[in-house]
């Protein structure tokens, strides 16, 4: 009988066994994400997509300030941090250790003994101001360590101090402040504002003045200089006009600024301001796109000025004797970021990025015209010339503007129309660019899938007419656009307007869930990123210090005719109509787009019987910055689209 009982045991063993051998291993959620409707991933997935999830990325952070150095921002675990690269090609040293991404800092200007970090919490953007010593590598936090925000340090001229802006006295407001990092108990206010907007831009040579910007709307700011002593404001620029400008630079002499703005013209130009007269001297007429950064040389006698030429950079260089100006040759076909010069003021430094390329580092001497990369990230296995390229798209919408965008085809080894994906960017001001794909390389590589990144009405970079045709009662015609998209595939011999998915994140999920219940039956399935479901209860649920600014774009929903027309076009509204498949990916502490507005769309979509996925990271805001989390995603990412998009 024991014989019997112990041969019983062992076929149990054997087959309990078995049987656990022939399930599939499954990526399983981690503690920190919330999941309602999604499948389970089959960790076989994560190894056939790893090398979409690998790639890195480097950007400029700033010189040291006595050396041949730089700071920059890469990640080599889970999430970005400060490295210190000391020549060309040369090793990324990490100095910052976090489990929350660290994307800005400043060195101490004098002699590097230091370097000022900001740093928020789960996404929270609640950025608190940290200092890092180089002798011993301690941290000491700055600022108030609350709910406030803190950031856009600008160093004055005598390099002991910084001006930085904060939002600690009330949360709502953007002050001005001062403060000597040795010394930060004694931090002051230079002026109370009214405003979330503000921002100081440079200090006068003599350290007397500041000019600040108050930023209203995209379409209007206005400069204003402040007495450092005495925290009194003079406005540089009429308050009543409907300019908007960018930013502002002074000249060695102290007498004038360059700057730019978009006055008299529909793009921003750079210009020559007299301070005393308010004059400006407009220099970049014949470039009939934005000025969209520029960064003057320590010594005045150099700047550099970027373009936004259809979403492409263009890199030009200015005498600033002559103010001649010439295209600076040699730099990667992308999109630049980070412009700045080294403190001896014979080199810039700044960021490119293409479809090929993730984001690396280059310099530019000016002496020799001579372009040096400094760094090189890994793309994670792929292959850069295998990577799809971005093909300028137009399209006429249902009034007869042109609309356009960038299509990237799938790979020449598919056949027969492909399926679509419209990514539609958030903002509303801002703009798809050509910059790297990163993991939407796998959708067009290994699924067959083509992607059209479209620049609906609203987008910044085409004027400011343009930027403003979608504000308030006009918000659908930016909704429009996508429609007369999908008209254009339809029209398309190698595209299948059969086979769209439509997705985006913030405004651009806003777009998502609008036309997931206006072209319900034009669509195979949605994806919507931290997207908005009802201006009404997103304006009463943002962040103070934003709520003021964004009724400019939205409108107001105070106003009974505006919040009326929130009701009429709110997606939450109208979801019934949504009866296609919807995924819906959210940040628990999102402080634009509150968790709050996910909840309520995925609760009532639900109630229509189609599937809804949902996925919320409880550490993350607007957007997932975890490598881990952003990696999970993309996992299901890639389940919704085979199994609702290409019906696998």
């Amino acid at each position: 009988m024991k014989t019997r009982f112990l041969l019983a045991a062992i076929v149990w063993s054997v087959l309990g066994r078995a049987s656990l051998e022939a399930q599939p291993a499954l990526i399983s959620p981690t503690d920190n994400l919330v999941t309602d409707g999604i499948p389970a991933i089959p960790a076989e997935l994560a190894d056939s997509v790893r090398r979409y999830t690998e790639s890195r990325s480097a950007s400029f952070v700033d010189w040291h300030p006595q050396r041949r150095e730089m700071l920059i921002s890469t990640r080599f675990g889970n999430t970005a941090q400060i490295h210190e690269v000391r020549t060309p090609g040369g090793s990324r040293r990490q100095l910052t250790f976090f489990a929350e991404p660290v994307g800005a800092a400043s060195w101490e200007p004098q002699t590097g003994r230091y370097f000022v970090f900001s740093r928020d919490t789960g996404g929270n953007e609640f950025a608190q101001l940290y200092r890092w010593d180089a002798d011993t590598g301690e941290v000491t936090l700055l600022t108030d360590g609350g709910r406030s925000q803190n950031g856009g340090l600008v160093w004055n001229r005598a390099k002991t101090h910084f001006l930085y802006a904060t939002t600690r006295r009330n949360g709502a407001d953007r002050d001005l402040w001062l403060m000597d990092p040795m010394k930060p108990e004694e931090s002051r206010a230079i002026v109370q504002l009214q405003g979330g907007g503000w921002s100081g831009l440079d200090w006068s040579p003599d350290d007397k003045t500041i000019v600040a910007r108050q930023y209203l709307s995209v379409n209007k700011s206005v400069l204003w200089l402040v007495d450092v002593a005495t925290g009194s404001l003079r406005a540089l620029t009429n308050p009543e006009e409907e300019v908007s400008w960018g930013s502002a630079e002074y000249l060695p002499d102290g007498r004038s600024l360059f700057v730019t703005a978009d006055r008299d013209n529909e793009f921003k130009r750079l210009g020559l301001m007299e301070l005393s007269t308010g004059a400006v001297k407009w220099l970049t007429t014949d470039i009939l796109w934005d000025v969209e950064a520029f960064d003057l040389s320590p010594d005045g006698r150099q700047l550099l000025l970027e373009t936004n030429e259809a979403g492409v950079s263009t890199l030009r260089f200015m005498d600033t004797t002559t103010l001649a100006i010439r295209p600076v040759e040699g730099i990667p076909v992308g999109v630049i970021g980070g412009m700045s010069w080294r403190p001896d003021s014979s080199e810039a430094a700044f960021s490119v990025s293409s479809a090929r390329s993730t984001s690396d580092v280059y310099t530019l001497e000016t002496a020799t015209g001579r372009v040096e990369r400094w760094t090189e990230s890994e793309l994670g296995g792929l292959i850069a010339e295998q990577l799809p390229e971005a093909e300028l798209i137009r399209w006429k919408s249902f009034d007869g503007r042109e609309i356009s965008g960038f299509l990237y085809r799938a790979a020449k080894k598919f056949s027969g129309k492909r399926p679509v994906i419209i990514n539609i960017h958030g903002g509303p001001e801002g703009q798809s660019r050509p910059g790297f794909q990163g993991r939407n390389n796998y959708f067009m590589n290994e699924t067959g899938v083509a992607m059209i990144f479209p620049n609906v009405r609203g987008s910044v970079g085409y004027g400011k007419t343009w930027v403003a045709l979608d504000n308030g009662f006009r918000r659908e015609d930016s909704v429009k656009d996508i429609g007369a998209l999908l008209d254009w595939i339809a029209e398309q011999p190698d595209l299948d307007a059969d086979r769209v998915m439509v997705t985006g994140g913030s405004y651009g999920g806003y777009m998502t869930l609008a036309c997931a219940m206006r072209y319900n039956e034009r669509l195979r399935c949605s994806l919507d990123v931290v997207g908005i479901s009802h201006f009404g209860t997103f304006l009463k649920n943002t962040e103070s210090y934003r709520r003021d600014l964004r009724r400019v774009e939205y409108g107001d929903e105070r106003d009974p005719q505006m919040a009326s027309f929130f009701e009429e076009i709110a997606p939450l509204n109208n979801a019934g109509k949504i009866t296609k498949p919807l995924f819906v990916v959210q940040g628990g502490n999102d402080p634009r787009v509150p968790l709050s507005e996910a909840e309520q769309i995925v609760k009532r979509v639900k109630q229509n019987g189609s599937p809804v996925w949902y996925l919320m990271a409880k550490d993350e805001g607007h957007g997932f910055r975890r490598k881990s989390n952003a990696d999970f995603q993309f996992y299901a990412t890639v389940m919704f689209v085979e199994q609702y998009l290409l019906g696998k």
